[in-house]
C-alpha cells in the first residue's frame, strides 16, 4: 500500500520480484524498435533461503497478477541458468531469466552455469540465497565455516565466475545492488553472470521501498559506432592485402550484422569463415561462405586461412580451436584488424587496428570506404575449387551407408535433411560440436545454437529447451505484432549419452509443461570425443568406455557393456520414444521419426529418438590442430609415438603479434 511519501512497505524479495518485472531492453535494429521484457520470468527451487523469501513474493504475486513475474520450475539449479542462457542467445541477450536457490547446495549448484554464461557472454540473473546477515543464528545448516575469514561464504565462489558481483546485506542496499547488477546484464561488451546473493534473512526483512524504484525502467542495448579514423585505416590495410579472410564470431549475430556482412563480402570478394558461435551468419551454399575455420573447421576455409595475409575478425574472441591453437594463419606476414564491441576481444594477437565498435555499425562504416576494391579472380577461383571439395566430401560423410551401426556423420546428415531451414539444432559437447561445425548446412542465422565457449557437458536438454521457451515467445510476438504468425521453429538437441546421463533432469520439466522438444540421443556406450582424443595423444582410449569393471586390473576398458537402457529411462520421465534399431535401414528411419515428431503439435510434449551409432567411424579431417600437451616421458609406445606428432606440430605454432 503507498504512502504519502511515495512508498510502499513490502519486504526486500517482494521489492526484487517487482522491480524485475519492470525493467524492460529496448533496442533499433535496422530501422525496427524493440521493446522486450528483460526478465520474462523467474525459475526457483526452494529450500531454507529462499522459500520465505522469493518463493513467498513469487507466490504472492502469482495470486494478485499471473503475469506479473511467471515462475517456472525446473529439476536443478545448473540446468536452469542453462535454461536461461538458451533463452538468452536466441533473443540477442535482449532477454533472459532470474534464478532463485536456496542456500548451500542449491546456490553452488549454479557455479557451473554461472562459469558458462560468463565464458559465452550470455546475460543470467542469478539470486542465490546467502546464511544469516545478522547471524543470528550461527552456523545455520548448509553454512561454509572458514576459520580465517568469518564472513566467507559459499556465494564468495561466485565472484571470480561473474561479471557482476553483490552481497544484500542491508535491505537498503538492494538499490543500488541491482540498478548496477543490471547495467551489466544490458552490457553488451561485459555481459554474463550477474549474481547478486541475498542473506535469507533480508530477503524477509520489510522495508519502505521508494515507487520511483517499483517504476518502468527501459534499459537500451549499446551500440557504439566505429571512429572514422580507425575506418580509414581498416580500410587500406584491406585495399593493400592480397589474401584476406573474414572470421566472423557470434558478435555479428548478437549485432544482428548479418546482412551488412554479406553486403561486405559480395562487395570487396573477400571470404568468411565462421567460429562455433559464429555459424550462421551467412547460409552455407553462399559462394563466399567457407563454413567453418580451426581445429574443427572446413578444409578450404583452413586453406585460405594458412595462406590469408590480412585477418578481419569480427566479433570473434579467438578461442583456440578458431586459431587451430595457432597454427591456422602461417603467413609471415599476417596481419589482425578486430572488430569487435568487447574491448578485450578486439585488442587480441596484438593488433595494430582494435576497432571497438558494434559490428554492424563497423561494417556498414567500411561497406561506404571501400568502394571499388576487389580481391583477385585467383582468390575467387580458389574459394570455388576448395568449396566444391569440401562440399563432395561431406557429401560422402552424410551418404555412407555402414551397418549394423551408422557414423554420427551419417546421422548428423539425416537429421540435417529432415529439419527446415528455420529450425534450431543445439550441442554443446563431445565429438558432436566438432562434427556439427564443420559439416552442418545451416540456412538462417537462428539455426545453429552450439555452446563451444565452456562446451558443457549436460548443457543440451536444458539449454535445448531455453531456446524452445524463446521460440514460442518469438512466434507470439510475431503475432501480437499483427505480423504473419509464423510457425514455432522446431528445437532439435543433438546429444551423446554421456552427456545425456550428465543432465537429463529438465525433461521432466518439458513433460509438465507440454513443451514440444525433440531430442536425438546418439548412444555410443561412452566418451566419444575423449575416446579418440586419447586414442591419439597415446593414452589408449583409457576410461573412456561404459564397461563393467575388471576388478584384476581394476579397468573398465574390456569389461562388458554396460545394460543400461537410455530409452526407456526416458519413458520412465513420461517422455514419448522412438527406437531407432540397427540395421540397414537406420538412417531412413531417422530421417522420418524426426519428420514425425515435427509433425507433433506444439503441446503435445517432448520426443527423444534412441539411435546407435560406431564410435570409432570419424568424420572428415579438418586437416588442423588443437593443442593438448602429450607426456614428455612415458613407458607406453603410443605414448612415445604420440609425443614425436606433438612436437611436430608446436613447432608450427606463433605469437601471432601484430
Amino acid at each position: 500500500m503507498g504512502t504519502a511519501s511515495g512508498t510502499r512497505r513490502m519486504t526486500v524479495a517482494q521489492a526484487v520480484v517487482e522491480y524485475l518485472s519492470q525493467q524492460y531492453t529496448v533496442d533499433t535494429v535496422g530501422g525496427v524498435d524493440y521493446r522486450e521484457r528483460l526478465i520474462p520470468g523467474t525459475f526457483g527451487i526452494f529450500g531454507h533461503g529462499n522459500v520465505a523469501g522469493v518463493g513467498q513474493a513469487l507466490k504472492q504475486y502469482q495470486q494478485q497478477d499471473p503475469a506479473l513475474m511467471p515462475y517456472y520450475q525446473g529439476r536443478n539449479e545448473q540446468a536452469q541458468v542453462h535454461q536461461a542462457v538458451g533463452y538468452a542467445r536466441h533473443t540477442r541477450r535482449r532477454q533472459t531469466f532470474a534464478i532463485s536457490t536456496s542456500i548451500g547446495p542449491g546456490s553452488s549448484n549454479l557455479l557451473t552455469g554461472a562459469a558458462l554464461a560468463t565464458a559465452n557472454r550470455l546475460p543470467v540473473l542469478l539470486l542465490p540465497s546467502d546464511t544469516f546477515a545478522t547471524r543470528a543464528a550461527d552456523p545455520v545448516l548448509q553454512q561454509l565455516e572458514q576459520p580465517y575469514a568469518y564472513d566467507i561464504t559459499v556465494n564468495d565462489a561466485f565472484r571470480p565466475l561473474s561479471k557482476f558481483f553483490d552481497r544484500v546485506n542491508r535491505p537498503e542496499q538492494l538499490f543500488s545492488a541491482f540498478h548496477h547488477g543490471l547495467r551489466v546484464l544490458t552490457d553488451p561488451a561485459e555481459t554474463g553472470a550477474v549474481t547478486i546473493s541475498l542473506p535469507q534473512d533480508v530477503q524477509a526483512e520489510a522495508l519502505d521501498v521508494p515507487v520511483e524504484f517499483l517504476a518502468e525502467r527501459e534499459w537500451r542495448i549499446r551500440r557504439p559506432d566505429a571512429d572514422d579514423e580507425d575506418i580509414a585505416r581498416a580500410a587500406a590495410l584491406i585495399r593493400a592485402a592480397k589474401r584476406p579472410l573474414i572470421i566472423a564470431g557470434g558478435g555479428v549475430l548478437y549485432a544482428y550484422a548479418n546482412e551488412e556482412l554479406a553486403k561486405f563480402a559480395e562487395l570487396t570478394g573477400i571470404p568468411v569463415g565462421n567460429t562455433q558461435a559464429g555459424v550462421g551468419v551467412l547460409p552455407w551454399d553462399h559462394r563466399l561462405s567457407l563454413g567453418a575455420v580451426g581445429s574443427t573447421g572446413t578444409t578450404v576455409a583452413n586453406a585460405i586461412a594458412a595462406e590469408a595475409d590480412l585477418i578481419i575478425g569480427i566479433g570473434t574472441r579467438y578461442e583456440d580451436f578458431t586459431t587451430a591453437s595457432r597454427t591456422a594463419f602461417q603467413n609471415p606476414d599476417v596481419k589482425f584488424v578486430n572488430i569487435n564491441v568487447a574491448p578485450i576481444d578486439a585488442y587480441k594477437h596484438g593488433t595494430p587496428l582494435p576497432i571497438v565498435a558494434d559490428a554492424r555499425k563497423a561494417l556498414a562504416k567500411l561497406n561506404a570506404a571501400l568502394g571499388g576494391y576487389r580481391v583477385g579472380a585467383d582468390l575467387e577461383q580458389k574459394i570455388a575449387a576448395g568449396k566444391k571439395r569440401w562440399n563432395a566430401t561431406v557429401d560422402e560423410a552424410f551418404d555412407t551407408r555402414s551397418t549394423p551401426l551408422p557414423a554420427q556423420n551419417e546421422i548428423i546428415g539425416a537429421t540435417n535433411r529432415a529439419m527446415d531451414a528455420r529450425d534450431v539444432v543445439v550441442c554443446a559437447a563431445g565429438s558432436l560440436p566438432g562434427d556439427l561445425h564443420k559439416m552442418w548446412r545451416v540456412q538462417d542465422p537462428f539455426g545453429y545454437h552450439v555452446e563451444y565457449a565452456y562446451s558443457c557437458m549436460g548443457y543440451e536438454i536444458p539449454g535445448g529447451l531455453g531456446v524452445k521457451r524463446a521460440a514460442i515467445a518469438e512466434a507470439a510476438r510475431t503475432t501480437a505484432a499483427g505480423g504473419p504468425g509464423d510457425q514455432v521453429r522446431d528445437v532439435v538437441v543433438m546429444v551423446g549419452d554421456g552427456s545425456y546421463l550428465m543432465m537429463h533432469t529438465e525433461l521432466v520439466t518439458a513433460v509438465a509443461e507440454r513443451i514440444k522438444l525433440i531430442v536425438v540421443l546418439i548412444q555410443n556406450h561412452g566418451y566419444a570425443s575423449i575416446g579418440s582424443l586419447s586414442e591419439s595423444l597415446g593414452s589408449q582410449r583409457f576410461g573412456t568406455r561404459y564397461r563393467t569393471l575388471n576388478e584384476e586390473q581394476h579397468s573398465f576398458d574390456d569389461g562388458g557393456t554396460l545394460p543400461v537402457d537410455l530409452a526407456l529411462n526416458a519413458e520412465s520421465l513420461g517422455v514419448k520414444v522412438i527406437r531407432i534399431e540397427p540395421g540397414e535401414k537406420v538412417i531412413a528411419e531417422l530421417e522420418q521419426a524426426i519428420r514425425d515428431a515435427k509433425a507433433a503439435p506444439e503441446n503435445s510434449g517432448p520426443v527423444l529418438i534412441h539411435v546407435e551409432s560406431d564410435p570409432l567411424l570419424d568424420a572428415p579431417s579438418s586437416e588442423a590442430w588443437w593443442d593438448v600437451p602429450v607426456s614428455q616421458v612415458s613407458e607406453l609406445d603410443s605414448t612415445k609415438q604420440a609425443f614425436q606428432t606433438y612436437v611436430d606440430h608446436k613447432s608450427r605454432q606463433r605469437k601471432l603479434l601484430g
